[in-house]
């Protein structure tokens, strides 16, 4: 029955109120951590630290999802969307109020950074896992929707939370957002499971072996997988077969023996995915890719969160303006998406070029930074610093057509690290260049060439004169929001 009426689901219906959810979702995990810019200035007047520690909280909340992003989709996959979202909801909604009572950075860096960080990490694998089981045709437009939600959450964020500063000071705007936060409890409750979860089909599949009545063995869309199971899918079963010798012998040393088997066969899986990831890093235009998204997040993150600074020590700016340069470039970046997500479908554009190609402007505009010496000249180049950061929606298109679509989970993975590395470090770096020279002009020189070098390394390292193996020139003809788990294509 399950089979019957999960097929007249797809592609509308209750999908469409799945990705109202998932939209509000994002938009109130999101909202605070992508609009961090606003509260930085705040926290610089209120601990006296140094530049360089408190922008740690800003990086570590972006950084912290990302890289935990293969543990979160391990969850999603082993309790379903439900139960993770309203976990997550508690993890932000706490982490935002803590923040209002921290004494200090590192008491923040904690609250803002580590747990509202990893609730976020959650909400996304979440979102875009239910999403995905719930469209098939139209599924690039309902993930369009979903992940648009954090950045209209990031624009309207950053002025919501400077009226709540003005009005409530700090601790009170954090107060707020975070009771806002706790809405996503409420969101979670839309997020009907159309699959059962792993950890729910393991306890049925034991009481179904405690209880001899074999009626019928296995719920029936458990036993047909459609394609063999992934790495990943390994890693999170114990197969019901060594279940069943753990229940049904209760002598010690059978199931002794069958643990031990099951522990061999994880080390075997593990293994394998040590190999894969290996395999992957081999490919020289792949290698090439994880080192640009590194300098690319390295650089191109930091203005981010130091763009208001930037204006206020400049003396360009005495108080954050009504349209703060944070929601500016949130907005640019929404475009920024859909526009690239549009340019990277038309035939005979290249999309490792093209991203080589952002990445060279977005290099260029942070070179400019430190020269323009007016409020309007900082909003402009704002403004074209977040369109091309919105190459983050072009990863797993340009990652599917390196790799395929059968390791694209996995490369995708290991972009993400290397992505959540850069963004963790990036801000902290600048803040040391603050630090250490009053002020902004070196570290944006810094974080320019880095994104510059980056932009070169990926153009050399994917000429075609390398003759690799005759590659699948062709775009793939499978649209690339095809799996399910493309996690953190962060907004």
């Amino acid at each position: 029955s399950t089979m019957t009426s999960s097929t007249k689901v797809l592609d509308g219906g209750w999908g469409w109120a799945i990705v109202a959810a998932s939209f509000m979702a994002q938009f109130l995990a999101y909202g605070s951590p992508q609009s961090v810019g606003v509260l930085y200035p705040e926290w610089l007047h209120t601990y006296q630290e140094g530049k360089g520690m408190t922008a740690w909280v800003g990086s570590l909340v972006a950084g912290v999802g990302l890289i935990a992003s293969p543990i979160c989709s391990a969850c999603v996959d082993n309790f379903g969307a439900r139960p993770v979202t309203l976990f997550s909801g508690v993890m932000v909604a706490g982490g935002l109020m803590l923040s209002a009572f921290a004494p200090n950075v590192q008491f923040l860096i904690f609250s803002y950074g580590i747990v509202v960080g990893l609730g976020c990490g959650l909400v996304y694998a979440a979102t875009l896992t239910i999403t995905c089981q719930y469209f098939d045709k139209r599924r690039g437009l309902a993930l369009g929707i979903v992940t648009t939600g954090t950045s209209v959450g990031a624009f309207i964020y950053a002025t919501a939370q400077n009226e709540l500063i003005v009005l409530y000071g700090l601790d009170g705007c954090l107060l707020i957002i975070g009771a806002m936060a706790l809405n996503l409890m409420a969101c979670s409750g839309f997020m009907r499971p159309l699959n059962m979860p792993g950890y729910y089909l393991k306890q049925k599949a034991a009481l179904e072996r405690n209880t001899e009545e074999q009626l019928f063995v296995k719920p029936p869309f458990a036993t047909t997988p459609e394609k063999p199971l992934t790495v990943k899918e390994l890693l999170i079963t114990i197969d019901a077969k060594d279940l069943s010798i753990q229940t049904e012998k209760k002598e010690g040393h059978l199931a002794g023996l069958a643990i031990v088997k099951a522990i061999k066969k994880k080390q075997k899986a593990y293994s394998k995915y040590m190999q894969s990831l290996y395999e992957i890093l081999q490919d020289q235009e792949m290698l090439a890719f994880c080192i640009a998204i590194f300098l690319f997040s390295l650089g191109a993150f930091p203005p981010v969160l130091f763009v208001e600074d930037v204006a206020q020590s400049g003396g360009l700016i005495e108080e954050v303006s009504v349209i703060p340069l944070v929601s500016i470039g949130a907005i640019a970046t929404c475009i920024g998406k859909l526009a690239l997500g549009i340019l990277v479908d038309i035939k005979w554009i290249n999309g490792v070029y093209l991203y080589a190609f952002t990445m060279l402007a977005a290099g260029l505009v942070l070179l400019f930074i430190p020269i323009t010496k007016s409020y309007v000249g900082l909003q402009i180049l704002t403004a074209i610093l977040g369109f091309f950061s919105g190459n983050w929606s072009l990863t797993s298109y340009i990652t599917t057509k390196i790799v395929g679509l059968d390791r694209l989970t996995q490369a995708h993975g290991i972009l993400m690290f290397f992505g959540g590395f850069g963004i963790m470090l990036g801000p902290p770096v600048v803040g040391w260049f603050f630090d250490w020279t009053q002020s902004y002009d070196l570290a944006f020189y810094f974080s320019g060439i880095c994104v510059l070098l980056g932009a070169f390394i990926l153009f050399l390292l994917s000429l075609p004169c390398w003759n690799r193996r005759p590659s699948e020139n062709d775009k793939p003809e499978v649209q690339y929001t095809s799996t399910c788990d493309k996690v953190a294509s962060v907004a």
